[in-house]
């Protein structure tokens, strides 16, 4: 997966669970995230005074609403609710900087390790390849523990060519052939919540890409939301909201 340079760190403490369920991973992930930003936010922020801009701006927009009527006194009030505002913001930016690199971080990991499903031993799977310029026909050539499930050579249509295959668990080497121009795909088959690049580009080449056409990822599996099967992002947000307004009761935040 891609940033694989946090995997070393990452891996040993999210794998496993991420083996055992990408739900609970992503709920708990969820709920710790939250926690932090909670924490450095409790601490970074004069909590007395956020609780006074709090109130200064309740009865701001209570004032306004009373003063609908009366334009002149209305825009004094808006103006001065707007720098109560502003004040509340910029209390609130620096809590908010220095939590957003770990965010980024773990958001990055999660994105490479929960995007797709991974591909199982001795499941068909499939794999496209893009061409530039006119192509009559490519070919794929596998490695030993790969089984061709389609012809070897396959007809060019629209600048793509696709082949069906299934493989042993482990790593696998493709290689694509079109003209003058051969390319190498890795595919990772494995019972583990692990998976290869979907997509490889290639430069100053007649094939341009090559992909491993992977299953998205469905952490509730069949269950849907009226019809909506979220992604990891989705339950993420969906769960972060509930957490995040849970631990600023529990911490008395303002």
């Amino acid at each position: 997966p891609s940033m694989s340079f946090l995997d070393p760190v990452l891996n040993p403490v999210l794998q496993p669970l991420l083996n055992t369920s990408p739900f609970i991973l992503i709920i708990s992930v969820s709920f710790i995230v939250s926690l932090m930003i909670t924490l450095v936010y409790k601490f970074m922020t004069k909590q007395e005074e956020m609780k006074r801009l709090k109130e200064q701006q309740k009865e701001y927009q209570k004032r306004m609403k009373e003063l609908r009527s009366n334009p002149d006194e209305l825009l004094k009030v808006q103006k001065e609710a707007m720098k109560a505002n502003m004040d509340y913001m910029k209390q609130s930016l620096k809590p908010t900087l220095v939590t957003m690199l770990p965010i980024i971080l773990i958001f990055t990991w999660m994105s490479g390790h929960l995007a797709f499903e991974p591909i199982y031993p001795d499941e068909t799977y499939s794999v496209t390849a893009a061409f530039v310029g006119e192509m009559d026909s490519a070919e794929l050539m596998t490695d030993s523990g790969t089984e061709l499930l389609s012809e070897k050579s396959q007809e060019v249509k629209d600048g793509v060519s696709t082949w069906k295959l299934k493989s042993s668990a482990g790593e696998h080497t493709l290689t694509v052939k079109a003209g003058d121009s051969e390319q190498q795909k890795k595919v990772l088959i494995t019972k583990d919540l692990k998976f290869e690049e979907a997509i490889s580009v290639y430069k100053h080449s007649d094939i341009e890409k090559i992909s491993i056409n992977y299953n998205k990822l469905k952490p509730l599996g069949d269950l849907s939301l009226f019809g909506w099967y979220p992604g990891w992002l989705g339950i993420y947000f969906i769960f972060s909201i509930v957490f995040s307004l849970s631990l600023r009761k529990v911490f008395k935040i303002y």
